[in-house]
């Protein structure tokens, strides 16, 4: 079983061997294509000089192409990102391989049509490019055909954050959102487009285009603003009742390193007026060490976080309350995994039945 794992292609790996299978194809049509058409297109015609240089040249060109196209990484590109840098690579490889085909078969066989080489040139680049961008075509078609049934989003910010974004939820199959407007400050951007999505205004506009697109959800891309601009925009956006991301920092910029995955729900100190005041907590644990804690609710979503603080530091047992068993259940399984070595004590009960906390107090005499 686990050689038929190992033995086993890698989906990309069948993909480059059917890609070079097709360019093998596809090279050496374009030629024969460009002298068929030199000669009226009638096979007959072709003088057997010609004929015979063509198919003495063509082992030799065929593995020439093979190898240049595998040093422009035309087999391991994944082409349904492919953008601008895959057109330039593609374009210089078939430069190179023209090149080779012109000066080999003429050096080495016959000189042949001046016709030849130019259609060949020309078939053999649309041929090997245009395979490689169907993919990424029939995507961004079948998005548009599809677009009635995915979630609506409006982008805010129109800077290189919101173009890498708007990139990434255009290309990836596995999203089911679709930007159908976009929100920048900037004037001069407005009622402009980018990749086909309209720039409808600035942030005053965001609740008038909410409404007028049926917006679901909003992803706010604008890492280097103020945190005062940013908490505006984020405030404004909160009154539309939509779902709402916001892509936090700037880091992923200095990597090229954008994408939907970075952004996060919006938090509430996004949207404080003021900066987030930082405690000193160092005595709070201090005070916790080597004590009895007991956490009531300890299950809920802020109890739960008071059990991973109080038991990162050494308490000398720790008690969990709370009336809902799993929710108790659960946090005991994640700290008792993490500290084995914890005292740890789940209990089940509510803080409203006076007799039963009156037990608990009298067996573990919880200090804090």
């Amino acid at each position: 079983m686990s050689w038929n794992k190992s033995a086993k292609l890698d989906h990309w790996r069948v993909i480059s061997i059917y890609l070079i299978i097709y360019d093998i194809i596809a090279v050496n049509i374009s030629y024969f294509a460009a002298l068929w058409l030199r000669f009226d297109c009638t096979y007959s015609a072709i003088p057997k000089e010609y004929f015979d240089a063509f198919i003495r040249f063509a082992p030799i060109y065929t593995l020439v192409c093979i190898i240049v196209f595998w040093v422009f990484k035309l087999y391991q590109s994944i082409w349904r990102f492919a953008s601008f840098n895959e057109l330039i690579s593609t374009g210089i490889a078939a430069l190179i391989t023209g090149t080779v085909h012109t000066v080999g078969i003429t050096l080495i066989f016959h000189n042949m049509p001046v016709s030849y080489y130019i259609i060949g040139f020309v078939f053999q680049f649309i041929l090997v490019l245009g395979i490689r961008f169907i993919y990424r075509f029939i995507l961004l078609l079948r998005a548009k055909v599809h677009g009635s049934c995915q979630n609506r989003v409006m982008l805010i910010g129109a800077g290189n954050a919101g173009q890498m974004i708007l990139k990434d939820i255009q290309t990836a199959k596995e999203s089911n959102d679709k930007v159908v407007c976009i929100i920048d400050d900037n004037k001069n951007k407005w009622n402009r487009f980018i990749n086909g999505v309209p720039v409808v205004g600035g942030r005053e506009d965001i609740l008038a285009n909410c409404k007028k697109y049926s917006i679901e959800k909003i992803y706010v891309a604008i890492p280097s603003a103020s945190a005062e601009d940013k908490r505006e925009v984020l405030n404004i956006c909160k009154e539309s009742g939509c779902e709402l991301k916001n892509l936090p920092g700037i880091y992923q910029l200095t990597n090229g390193d954008v994408d939907v995955s970075y952004l996060k729900n919006v938090a509430i100190e996004d949207l404080l007026g003021r900066e987030v005041i930082q405690l000193d907590l160092e005595p709070v644990f201090k005070m916790i060490s080597g004590k009895t804690v007991m956490v009531t609710g300890g299950g809920g979503s802020i109890g739960s976080e008071l059990c991973r603080q109080i038991a990162e530091h050494s308490p000398k047992k720790l008690i969990i309350f709370d009336v809902y068993e799993n929710n108790a259940y659960a946090i005991q399984q994640e700290l008792a995994a993490k500290y084995p070595e914890l005292d740890l004590v789940v209990l089940i009960g509510s803080v409203r039945d006076s007799g039963r906390l009156k037990d608990v107090f009298e067996t573990y005499r919880p200090q804090i």
